[in-house]
């Protein structure tokens, strides 16, 4: 198994971010569903934790074959989907993704928030094991190299400005001048894959993948700034609820072709030539 800690500045506050990461996970999924492959909402209820109180529960499924490389896609079936199940009591989060036919993969992502610029050294409140074992990276969502696929300029960190705040432009080192508001999203994620020859190849590979699909969310959060910041909570539950619906439409009807064109013989896709790197974006709904 392999654990990071990623840390995540972002100059809002923790308060403000409630409504910020409840709108940009709608409109994120909503995208990455634009043409089909993307998040089907199965669930999305209220839940209440005897530890954290009043919370929301959550279960996705996140289809995602064609953005997997081509020596993933050869060993797993066409219509294939990880399952995202997600406890949120904000400011902290408990969020498992799973696969059914791969019972020995598993990624834990543990979340919470805190008013800072990442400064904490045990916001998790880790034992002294997990403190040993994590590798601790922090994430600069303005200067971080960002793969060109994912790049927008009305997303760049570096040149955007909010109009209703007046945050932004970030300049270099934002995160040690004591820019206000910041705060932090501390986020414990633990990948295991326990397949003999295959472990440690894939959970560098899906780390890779988690730091830049983090990367990308936060830094949209922030740049879309001026779409959520007048939104109250009910505002956003009534949007996040629209895109949800949306959102499934377009997974359910590509999902419902797809099985209309896929040979019965052959359900695996192991003949297949190596496709163009996809120009879409990351799939998953961390925030």
């Amino acid at each position: 198994m392999l654990t990071k800690e990623y840390r995540i500045p972002m100059p809002i506050s923790v308060s403000e971010y409630k409504i910020g990461q409840l709108y940009m996970i709608a409109k994120h999924s909503n995208e990455q569903s634009a043409e089909g492959e993307g998040v089907e909402v199965v669930a999305n209820e209220p839940h209440e934790d005897p530890q954290h109180g009043v919370g929301q529960y959550t279960e996705k499924r996140i289809y995602l074959f064609s953005r997997l490389p081509q020596w993933i896609r050869s060993l797993i079936p066409k219509i294939f989907y990880i399952t995202e199940k997600a406890w949120n009591y904000y400011p902290h989060t408990t969020t498992e993704y799973t696969c059914s036919f791969l019972p020995r993969f598993i990624i834990n992502v543990v979340t919470c928030y805190e008013d800072n610029a990442g400064t904490n050294d045990n916001a998790l409140n880790l034992n002294e094991s997990q403190l040993s074992a994590r590798e601790v990276d922090f994430i600069d969502i303005a200067y971080d190299d960002i793969s060109p696929k994912h790049y927008k300029a009305e997303e760049d960190l570096k040149t955007w400005q909010s109009e209703l705040t007046g945050r932004g432009p970030l300049a270099q080192d934002w995160m040690k001048n004591d820019f206000q508001p910041m705060m932090c999203s501390y986020k414990l994620v633990s990948v295991c894959f326990e397949v003999w020859g295959l472990q440690t190849k894939v959970e560098d590979y899906v780390h890779r993948a988690i730091r830049e699909i983090l990367l990308v969310g936060h830094r949209q959060a922030v740049a879309w700034l001026d779409q959520w910041f007048s939104m109250t909570e009910e505002d956003v539950r009534k949007y996040e609820k629209e895109m949800h619906t949306v959102t499934n439409e377009k997974v359910l009807q590509q999902q419902q072709q797809a099985v209309s064109t896929t040979p019965i013989s052959s359900p695996i896709d192991s003949g297949l030539p190596e496709e163009a790197t996809p120009t879409r974006r990351s799939w998953f709904s961390w925030s």
